[in-house]
């Protein structure tokens, strides 16, 4: 469509995108479809306040929208074309879900009059989308189209957040939209009453062994900041939830460690011991409790004070001695407040101690021991520095031996997403050009969206990709080791030349074969101009932190 054959204004296309705008949305992630063209030529217009950004498939647009979610706390916006395009999209949502991520998901859909014949490419969106989504709805009056999609950004926002999908109907973009929105969205959000905030205060004033577990997503800067000053001053045991490592910095004296895959198990006997469990914002899901064996059913009641937004999450597994509903931001900035008269200083020291023990590097067989290279990264990195990664066991020396120091510089799946890590960084670095990004990925997990390299390029971001390759899918290896050892079947790799893929993006790129290698390779990426790729050679014996597959296969 030209510029001069442009839609009249007010359709419901137009109506779409004024409301994004209303309510802040300055970036969309995309892949083009004839299906919602109407909504990509109203975007044209205000392209100088809607950056549009082109991707190279929806996986990678949906997870960048996520990533854009978690770094910005309003709902990253992701538009797809109809069938294939809304699958392909899937995987972001389902990330945005488990993630509690604020997300709306566009998709285009085949004209009201031909749904239900099986036309081009028809999908019913709310049935495959209900289960994965908070909401999933289509659009079927074009003059409701401002009312759907302010609902859509205040249930992203509100409660538990999460992804919502809308359907647009491609000949409905071309109707009158109605009345143009007044303003923006005020999400809803619950905070902690004064009788609760005074219990919890007396409570911790009896504890002997109390420890904090923070997770979960929506927080503000000042909020994690103001709930990490408040324990640290009370020497207040803090850990972290699942991939939510960036919420307070490792630094902090009380700071105890993350509740994750491969946790220190001094930190899970300290969860066990502890007289006073104070979740805030974490569900207590399956890996931070470690497969539901961290906590028992029969005793919670007795000492789990769980304040979620989400009312649905308590009680959901664990009984609770107390339950809150409040949004993370506000109960933290409430508990910043109290004064149990006490403090726990002995306690903290030595969670710390323990974390800083768990943090040192350890021993490999190979040339390249990732402890060491995830120990370089945090002395080079500055503490603003944005790192991502998806899924694999690479992930675990990075979760392990890297220390955050800032809130919002996480950007990982607690769904377990492999693939996620490169758009995510890439959708960081089109974001926040001045900071640094690096992503950490598997040989298995970066070739699932290595191919959002190009957009990285196209709009002339800059972002470091370390690639650790052992050529193997390394968790799957693992277990299968454990299981079935010496029986390889399904999980060997056939890698390309890693450098030479990058370069043919027109990326920087350096080969790593030992420990001292890395820092010079990382300095240099970190100085080009567009960042770089670095190949870094492992060893699949060393598949996780202190276990080789030796040891597997001994038993």
């Amino acid at each position: 469509m030209t510029q001069a054959a442009s839609q009249p204004q007010g359709t419901a296309a137009r109506r779409l995108v004024e409301t994004l705008i209303a309510n802040g949305v300055d970036h969309v992630f995309c892949v083009p479809g004839e299906s919602y063209l109407a909504v990509l030529d109203a975007l044209y217009d205000v392209r100088d306040r809607i950056r549009l950004v082109i991707c190279r498939h929806e996986a990678g647009a949906a997870n960048m929208a996520e990533a854009y979610g978690k770094l910005t706390g309003k709902p990253g916006v992701c538009m797809v074309t109809r069938g294939p395009g809304a699958t392909h999209a899937s995987i972001g949502v389902h990330t945005a879900h488990q993630d509690s991520t604020p997300m709306i998901l566009f998709v285009g859909q085949v004209g009201l009059a031909d749904r239900g014949r099986g036309a081009f490419q028809e999908v019913d969106y709310r049935e495959v989308f209900g289960g994965l989504a908070k909401w999933a709805t289509e659009i079927e009056s074009p003059e409701r189209t401002v009312e759907i999609v302010e609902r859509a950004i205040g249930t992203a926002l509100q409660g538990r957040m999460g992804p919502v999908v809308i359907a647009l109907p491609e000949d409905i973009l071309h109707a009158s939209g109605g009345a143009a929105p007044k303003g923006p969205v005020t999400p809803a959000k619950a905070s902690l009453g004064p009788d609760f905030l005074a219990e919890l205060s007396d409570r911790l004033s009896k504890a002997e062994r109390p420890l904090l577990v923070l997770g979960g997503s929506g927080w503000t800067p000042e909020a994690a900041g103001a709930i990490a000053d408040w324990a640290e001053r009370l020497g207040l045991p803090t850990s972290l939830s699942f991939r939510r490592k960036d919420l307070i910095s490792n630094d902090r004296s009380n700071y105890a460690g993350d509740l994750g895959l491969g946790c220190n198990p001094k930190l899970t006997a300290r969860a066990r011991e502890a007289d006073l469990l104070i979740a805030l914002g974490a569900r207590l899901g399956e890996n931070p409790t470690q497969g539901y064996t961290l906590l028992d059913r029969t005793e919670t009641a007795g000492r789990l004070v769980h304040i979620h937004p989400g009312p649905e999450e308590l009680g959901r597994v664990w009984p609770t001695l107390m339950a809150g509903v409040a949004d993370n931001s506000l109960a933290a900035l409430a508990l910043s407040q109290l004064d149990p008269g006490r403090t726990w200083h002995d306690q903290a020291k030595t969670a710390h101690a323990d974390y800083r023990a768990f943090a040192a590097p350890v021993q490999v067989t190979g040339a390249v021991n990732m402890s060491e290279c995830m120990k370089t990264l945090g002395e080079v990195l500055e503490p603003t520095a944005v790192v991502t990664n998806g899924a694999g066991n690479f992930a675990a020396w990075l979760h392990r031996f890297y220390g955050h120091r800032a809130c919002r510089t996480q950007l990982a799946p607690t769904s377990g997403a492999m693939g996620y890590g490169v758009p995510a960084a890439v959708a960081a670095a089109i974001m926040e050009p001045g900071r640094q990004v690096v992503n950490i990925a598997g040989d298995g997990d970066f070739m699932m969206t290595a191919q959002e390299l190009a957009t990285l390029v196209q709009h002339d971001a800059k972002a470091v990709f370390v690639v650790v390759d052992n050529s193997t899918y390394g968790t799957i290896r693992m277990h299968q080791e454990r299981d079935y050892p010496a029986r390889i079947s399904g999980t060997d790799l056939k890698n390309p030349d890693f450098v030479q893929f990058a370069q043919a993006f027109g990326l920087d790129a350096w080969r790593v074969e030992t420990t001292e290698g890395f820092r010079s390779a990382l300095e240099a990426a970190l100085k080009a101009p567009r960042g770089g790729l670095i190949h870094l050679i492992t060893s699949s014996e060393d598949i996780a932190p202190g276990r080789t597959i030796t040891q597997l296969r001994a038993g």
